[in-house]
């Protein structure tokens, strides 16, 4: 395990923070510098961030052990670089007008799609999911010896965009190309090959998380969130038993949406 600096490392002789490292370390403070740097893009490392989305399919502990190299050096575990929020944002813009050209969407009713997706599925699902591991990790991971540590609010909605990026993939981009031949057919082959997606995709999300709160120190029982996994096979066995097609059912809420 790679070692970790806590707050209380970076103290005066007296075992206090100077005010200005107080300062420094305020969640305002942190906020306030990311929130900055949205509008500054020459200050973001695009490159770094797209690696980041490759190896979040290839290899997701290696994203996490740079959170673990960002502990060490800055003293934070959330990204202080918006450029991994910046091209999640694009990727949901062009998956979701493939969206609406596959669904033959309208131009007002695709802008619709693209504002709801972007606002209510990924900022305010994530938002929610965010707050609600947040509060679990802390009230209920935080292992009694290190009181001093807790999860960080920003590095919770890290996890939340790392897992919802792979998820974002498979069901806004990969499974686009099987639609309308494949997967809203009323055949066997396409429940099947929809529903399968649909399987990686949220398993993914399920053990991207995962791996976001194994990778800290002070938190204990992480396997605990791998429990979904269960219910997730169960509902997928159940879906191919009863015929239930998941992705003609999300098309069809989609067209509903945007009415």
């Amino acid at each position: 395990m790679l070692p970790t600096t806590s707050v209380n490392s970076r103290s005066q002789g007296n075992g206090a923070l100077s005010p200005r490292d107080a300062a420094r370390h305020t969640a305002g403070a942190k906020r306030y510098k990311y929130l900055r740097r949205l509008f500054h893009f020459r200050q973001m490392d695009f490159e770094f961030a797209l690696w980041q989305m490759l190896y979040l399919f290839t290899s997701p502990q290696r994203v996490y052990r740079n959170f673990h190299y960002r502990k060490q050096t800055k003293d934070q575990w959330a990204r202080d670089d918006p450029a991994f929020l910046v091209l999640l944002s694009i990727w949901l813009c062009v998956s979701t007008v493939g969206f609406g050209f596959v669904l033959d969407m309208g131009f007002f009713e695709t802008i619709k799609l693209l504002l709801w997706v972007v606002f209510i599925d990924c900022v305010g699902v994530g938002l929610l999911i965010a707050t609600l591991m947040w509060f679990i990790s802390n009230k209920y991971l935080v292992k009694q010896q290190n009181r001093d540590y807790d999860v960080e609010w920003g590095y919770a909605f890290d996890v939340h965009l790392n897992a919802f990026y792979p998820l974002l993939v498979i069901l806004h981009f990969i499974q686009l190309f099987f639609i309308n031949y494949v997967i809203i057919s009323d055949s066997v082959i396409g429940y099947f090959v929809g529903n399968t997606l649909w399987l990686i995709a949220i398993g993914y999300y399920i053990y991207v998380t995962f791996l976001g709160y194994s990778a800290l120190p002070f938190l204990k029982n992480t396997a605990i969130l791998l429990y979904p996994f269960a219910f997730l096979i169960l509902l997928y066995l159940i879906s191919l038993a009863c015929g239930w097609n998941f992705t003609k059912m999300l098309c069809s809420f989609y067209k509903y949406r945007v009415k």
